[in-house]
């Protein structure tokens, strides 16, 4: 693939529920999103000086479905090549214009994560924060997030959590347990009679995934996986939780009952050179 973006073919909606819209205009202001991003950030920044890819240098980093933009900012400040594609114009506008007015030089594209408009093995870091939930083609865009990676970069990507009950994505209790045909039915509804049980998103989630799952289609993409435990720096942490995440590392099933109990699937992996 060429990486070239094709979107006078795509039959996209490139529109945003108002509600939609205002949300993620006001929740991508918060402290609390601005101090979630930056801690996401310097992890991924860690992982790659452990992998040996030095932050020190000037990184290339593709944040796809970048919504307003906030995450592309953080990035930015820290003197980055950043590049942000969604597929909802508003937000991308809206995007757009937080850079200008903050005076930070971010490329922003409107398109398709299946589709991306970057030449192969040009990034040194590529962002998938909650989005692969919403993407239809799921394998399609994992491949194309392992095609503009650098031999040594590092793809991020947090999406929806199978195993775990409590999720945020539909507005019903314990939906992620619900099966194929349930979630279907609401599938449907969220997109045409009930916009409130999605949050009113134009792509609401069709898939639910786990850390195994992903893992292994990553591996046949020249991408070695690791999960939130293997990534935790626990140097400042107590001997008692150094002693528990050690067991959760060594054992298994301890690792399996920690993914349950966790909300999200987030993976931090690593393209063979």
């Amino acid at each position: 693939m060429t990486g070239k973006m094709k979107r006078d073919t795509e039959k996209w909606d490139y529109s945003s529920d108002p509600n939609f819209y205002r949300y993620y205009e006001e929740q991508s202001l918060s402290s609390a999103t601005l101090e979630r991003l930056a801690t996401i950030r310097d992890k991924i920044l860690d992982f790659l000086g452990n992998s040996g890819k030095s932050s020190a240098s000037v990184l290339d980093v593709a944040d796809i479905g970048c919504g307003a933009g906030t995450q592309c900012r953080i990035w930015a400040e820290r003197g980055y090549n950043v590049f942000g594609v969604d597929i909802n114009e508003p937000l991308i506008e809206l995007a757009r214009r937080r850079t200008h007015e903050s005076g930070l030089a971010i490329r922003f594209e409107i398109g398709s994560a299946t589709q991306l408009p970057f030449q192969d093995e040009s990034m040194d870091v590529c962002l998938l924060p909650e989005l692969l939930e919403h993407v239809e083609d799921w394998q399609g865009c994992l491949c194309e997030a392992s095609r503009i990676l650098k031999p040594g970069g590092v793809l991020y990507l947090s999406t929806t959590n199978v195993l775990c009950p409590k999720q945020e994505e539909f507005n019903l209790p314990l939906y992620s347990w619900y099966p194929s045909f349930l979630k279907h039915r609401y599938e449907r509804l969220a997109t045409t009679t009930r916009p409130e049980l999605a949050n009113y998103a134009r792509y609401p989630a069709v898939h639910w995934f786990s850390f195994y799952g992903l893992s292994s289609f990553l591996a046949g993409h020249k991408i070695h996986s690791y999960d939130r435990f293997d990534i935790l720096n626990t140097d400042k942490m107590g001997i008692v939780l150094r002693l528990s995440i050690s067991m959760v590392r060594a054992l298994p099933p301890l690792r399996f009952v920690g993914h349950i109990f966790t909300p999200y699937t987030a993976i931090f992996g690593v393209k063979n050179a």
